[in-house]
């Protein structure tokens, strides 16, 4: 079939045209992907230039079909001296979608290894209902409005939220991830990508169905996230752990050991006597605490006074309580005031009013997202891929 190699001027611009269209969910040009199967230039029996683009996509009814054919249409359309075009859609082969998943997964077995440029952050609490998904949630958006590509597991598997709160689940349907062969495409929303055993229910309404799974299949399924999930290339990996230190916390720790460690807590006493031993556990396996945030704060009044329901210092006492010798000091990263409008974001699946900065909530994620950047990441140990000859 035609090619590059034997392709005419005409066709080698719209080849080069094609090279800037790419996969809305593995975010790669199609050309690279070998989805662009044969691009042809002709003259008609009137005269016209006509230019045919046949492209194969990975599986029969893809969600990104529509936006596919568009944006080559639009390619097309771009390229001057082309007064006519049409685009055949077709689905690759089984064999050809084997070469697909090859050419995205490429020499990588682990996404997610020692060897990974993407920053892992797991984000755990010692108790339920501190806001530790709604905080994920809000730090992947501000992550991701930075230009950061992020990902989002939703580790809490028997407390599923993140598809909620991301609004990626409305009226009980969850959207689904796309499959390719064993690979499973994420879907996302705003730049941010998520994975959740919520997606994997069937038809099932989500907010009526409840997981009752042991300890082996708990990590089983983290460890699919892990290996069959493709993220692509990801600046930062956020875990939403369950809260305390149980199997997945475990599970976590042993498969990515060299992930970072958020503790949320509230700011009541006994909220924080639970979120240090939540981040003990994490240092067990080797796990870095990089800091503490602090939830609920406190009710901003019309009058700017500030009323500690949940009362106060609880985020302080953990930062201080994990802070040694050995570790260092870990800082309290910030305090997130108790806010109706960051409630009712996370209720209603609207993101990006998460880190909406009119609100008062929305502004200190902003700041916490701006100091965990800061923080930075070590990479003392670890291979660069840098041969010197």
């Amino acid at each position: 079939m035609p090619g590059r190699e034997t392709a005419s001027a005409l066709e080698l611009t719209l080849w080069t045209a094609l090279d800037r269209v790419q996969d809305p969910d593995i975010r790669r040009p199609l050309t690279e992907l070998g989805m662009v199967r044969e691009v042809s230039v002709s003259t008609t029996a009137a005269g016209t230039t006509h230019a045919a683009v046949s492209i194969q996509l990975t599986i029969a009814g893809c969600p990104a079909a529509r936006q596919i054919e568009a944006d080559v249409h639009s390619a097309i359309d771009s390229v001057a001296g082309i007064e006519a075009s049409s685009v055949d859609v077709g689905v690759m082969t089984p064999a050809e979608r084997q070469a697909f998943v090859e050419r995205v997964r490429g020499s990588r077995p682990r996404q997610f290894g020692p060897d990974s440029l993407t920053r892992v952050i797991a984000v755990t609490s010692g108790k339920g209902g501190v806001g530790k998904s709604s905080l994920t949630s809000a730090l992947a958006m501000a992550f991701a409005q930075r230009g950061l590509s992020v990902g989002v597991i939703d580790a809490d598997i028997f407390g599923f939220s993140i598809p909620s709160v991301l609004g990626l689940s409305r009226d009980g349907k969850v959207e689904q991830p796309t499959r390719v062969g064993e690979m499973i495409i994420p879907p996302s929303v705003d730049g941010v990508q998520a994975i959740s055993i919520g997606m994997f229910l069937g038809d099932a309404d989500p907010r009526n169905t409840a997981v009752s799974w042991r300890g082996p299949m708990l990590h089983r399924t983290i460890e699919q996230f892990l290996r069959d999930v493709w993220f692509g290339d990801l600046d930062v990996l956020l875990l939403d752990l369950p809260p305390g230190t149980g199997d997945v916390a475990i599970s976590v720790g042993q498969l990515l050991p060299q992930a970072e460690v958020l503790v949320i807590t509230t700011p009541q006493e006994a909220a924080a006597d639970v979120a240090v031993r939540s981040a003990l556990v994490a240092r067990q396996t080797g796990q870095k605490v990089i800091g503490v945030i602090e939830n609920m704060a406190g009710l901003v009044q019309p009058d700017g006074s500030v009323l500690d329901i949940f009362g106060s210092g609880g985020g302080r006492t953990v930062a201080e309580r994990l802070s040694d010798d050995e570790h260092g000091t870990v800082p309290l990263l910030g305090s997130v005031p108790l806010s109706p409008d960051f409630r009712a974001a996370g209720d209603t699946g609207t993101p990006q009013e998460l880190i909406a900065s009119a609100d008062p909530a929305g502004a200190e994620v902003q700041l916490i997202a701006d100091r965990i950047i800061g923080i930075g990441r070590g990479l003392a140990g670890r291979p660069l891929g840098i041969s010197l000859s």
